[in-house]
């Protein structure tokens, strides 16, 4: 049956792609010694859906230049005068419980987001945790995470 004709008939709508919310640790991803481009943890997040949230997190001590950078890639940029983490965690555990999203995409190296992807896994969610080259991989969020995808120095993806 043609495609244009099958989405006018009831109950055959094609499936929507999974909402994806993306949060990044930013202090823990944008270092020089992995050299992540924003646009590549962007592509690894929307390989699995679409983007309804894409945050960056940043501390004070962010420079206007990274902030405007990440903006006009389309991140919502939070900066936080404490930890990083906490607001990231407490804001995408907030996204997980009020069905938000799909999948929960967490680009970090950081421990301290396992009991986030956890708690997603335990509300249905599927988890991402995305690892800005492989050094940079946390085995206990790739362990916690559905899936896992390594920004590797050379700009491309592996899982």
């Amino acid at each position: 049956m043609d495609e244009r004709f099958r989405r006018l008939l009831p109950g055959t709508e094609p499936h929507p792609r999974a909402r994806v919310g993306l949060f990044v640790d930013g202090p823990n991803v944008l270092r020089d010694e992995f050299d992540v481009d924003l646009d590549d943890v962007r592509t690894a997040a929307t390989a699995v859906g679409d983007l309804t949230v894409t945050r960056l997190y940043l501390d004070e001590h962010a420079t206007p230049g990274l902030i405007q950078a990440a903006e006009a890639r389309g991140f919502e940029v939070v900066v936080t005068s404490g930890d990083v983490d906490v607001k990231l965690a407490v804001d995408a555990t907030e996204t997980v419980v009020t069905e938000a999203i799909d999948t929960l995409a967490i680009a970090s190296r950081d421990t301290d987001f396992k009991p986030v992807l956890e708690k997603a896994g335990r509300y249905g969610i599927r988890t991402l945790a995305i690892a800005p080259g492989e050094h940079g991989r946390s085995d206990a969020l790739r362990n916690a995470a559905n899936e896992d995808v390594v920004i590797d120095d050379d700009a491309s993806l592996s899982g």
